[in-house]
């Protein structure tokens, strides 16, 4: 428990006993050693309280950063009260170990209080999504029922950056509720049964515990953001969006209406952020964001979609082309599929001519 210069003796049988159901759960496996990415987490209060009580205690540096991972509107206030038992989706930025795990890059930071001790900041006040033992070994601590008041505690968050069948994914530590199946969830979150308990470690579907922290790899929409970009790769998972550029460009991605490809915008949330051509000529009227359909074929989708920043002032922008509302025996649809098909005839014909100079050889 929290002293000053002493500590009251607890049971640590009762520790193991308490935290059984928890310790089944496994770490995320991270195996790009000292890679960092952005992940999610699900967290579940124990009381009612407040966005800004979660941004403070998840050490978020940004209410904007909450409401995009849940959703929100960004006219949401601080004080908007989160029920008991209502669950948030906390950002966090991932990092991982040289032991293959996966674990939040040094925060959230917590500040032990009168009456902590390790079991009831990890099971209550974080609501189980660490142990006491992970606060205790990242934090060196030697004796687990000796902490101090004032003691500023790194809570490490579960998490990954690991692509997941060759695709660039957000990794969201979703708690299972009761009564959840796994198919459930694999269907919720558009992956399939056998990622996931390859990703956790199940054996069966069976397996699957109430309260446990589930590895869901996240399908993030398709960007335009170049690789040289300050925010690349741009990550941004179905029913949420972020801010990048100095806060100067507001990012969805809306799979229904978007088709998995991310919607960018300008925002004004202060004078440095202005509207954002396409091409940053003062004569040109397509902005950012500003989507407009072919005459010709009246299907093509041509928006100004963003590509990323170097600095401050430093925006980029580029021409996306959306084939993907062309009706079936549509012209541009019909051009497409010409050209793929010759495409496939030129392969073979060439695979043909190979293997002939190869038998007369």
């Amino acid at each position: 428990m929290a002293s000053s210069k002493s500590s009251k003796t607890t049971l640590l049988l009762f520790f193991f006993i308490v935290t059984i159901s928890a310790q089944q759960q496994q770490p995320f496996r991270c195996s790009s050693r000292g890679a960092t990415c952005n992940a999610l987490v699900d967290y579940v209060s124990p009381n009612a309280t407040t966005l800004s009580a979660i941004r403070t205690l998840f050490s978020i540096r940004n209410l904007r950063t909450i409401l995009g991972a849940n959703n929100l509107p960004t006219s949401t206030a601080a004080n908007y009260t989160i029920a008991s038992r209502q669950t948030v989706r906390i950002p966090f930025p991932c990092t991982c170990t040289n032991n293959g795990t996966g674990i939040s890059n040094r925060r959230p930071i917590y500040t032990v209080a009168p009456g902590d001790g390790l079991y009831h900041i990890a099971a209550e006040v974080f609501s189980g999504l660490v142990t006491y033992q992970e606060i205790q070994a990242v934090n060196n601590i030697s004796d687990p029922n000796r902490i101090d008041i004032g003691q500023r505690l790194w809570i490490p968050l579960p998490c990954s950056c690991d692509d997941v069948d060759g695709q660039r994914v957000v990794h969201y530590g979703h708690v299972v509720a009761q009564g959840n199946s796994l198919q459930g969830i694999a269907q919720q979150f558009n992956t399939s049964q056998d990622t996931l308990s390859r990703l956790n470690n199940l054996t069966s579907a069976q397996d699957l515990i109430a309260g446990a922290v589930l590895d869901v790899p996240l399908r993030a929409c398709s960007s335009m953001v170049n690789n040289n970009s300050m925010d690349y790769p741009l990550l941004v998972p179905n029913g949420t969006y972020v801010f990048t550029a100095s806060n100067c460009v507001r990012c969805r991605c809306d799979a229904a209406a978007m088709n998995w490809m991310l919607q960018c915008e300008s925002t004004q949330f202060n004078s440095s952020c202005q509207p954002i051509r396409c091409d940053g000529t003062p004569e040109n009227n397509f902005y950012l964001g500003n989507t407009t359909t072919s005459s010709s074929s009246g299907c093509n989708r041509t928006t100004c979609a963003y590509a990323g920043y170097i600095n401050t002032t430093t925006i980029m922008t580029t021409i996306a082309v959306d084939h993907s509302t062309c009706p079936a025996g549509s012209s541009a649809t019909k051009l497409l599929q010409h050209w793929r098909r010759w495409n496939f005839v030129l392969v073979v014909i060439n695979m043909a001519a190979l293997l002939l100079c190869f038998l007369n050889s």
